[in-house]
């Protein structure tokens, strides 16, 4: 258990990819972080899948300074959702700004993307989100996972295994 005292929100909205959310939630608590599911509203939200997230927390309610990464995951509609709420893109913008973990996956570069802070930095999403990343001045590569300073970024479910590694490196140092 090598996070404890780290803790740790992961974002949900519906339509979210249930092993992006559930893998790094549950790899998260297993090295000993507290972790947070949090929502735009306090509710219980569906996956792609109809799978349930009761969320602990909505976003507004947290303090940025109280935590140590944030984890969004993908699933097209969920990402898309989030980043529609000035509250969760706020929230990844401050810890972006406090040097703390932001880590996304799959679609979900659509919330750093919005939330601003992707300008010169390399990162990876899923294949169709390449262009957006670009657009938003981005460096795209085509790699399982990329870690750029507190920025980590993974393609699609298939990389969970490099994204969790490296989310957990990352609160380790």
């Amino acid at each position: 258990m090598t996070l404890g005292g780290k803790r740790a929100v992961v974002l949900a909205e519906n339509g979210y990819e249930d092993l992006e959310l559930w893998v790094p939630y549950y790899r998260l608590l297993e090295e000993g972080a507290e972790v947070v599911l949090a929502g735009h509203e306090k509710q219980t939200y569906s996956s792609k899948h109809g799978y349930p997230c009761e969320v602990d927390a909505t976003v507004a309610s947290l303090n940025p300074k109280e935590f140590d990464a944030v984890v969004i995951p993908g699933g097209v509609a969920g990402p898309d959702r989030l980043r529609r709420h000035n509250e969760v893109l706020d929230l990844v913008r401050k810890l972006d700004e406090d040097e703390k973990v932001v880590a996304a996956i799959c679609h979900a570069a659509w919330v750093p993307i919005s939330a601003g802070i992707v300008k010169g930095r390399r990162m990876t999403s899923y294949a169709s989100v390449k262009d957006d990343c670009v657009n938003a001045g981005a460096k795209w590569v085509d790699q399982e996972c990329v870690v750029d300073g507190n920025l980590i970024t993974s393609r699609s479910p298939d990389d969970l295994p490099a994204f969790c590694r490296a989310i957990v490196a990352a609160l380790s140092r």
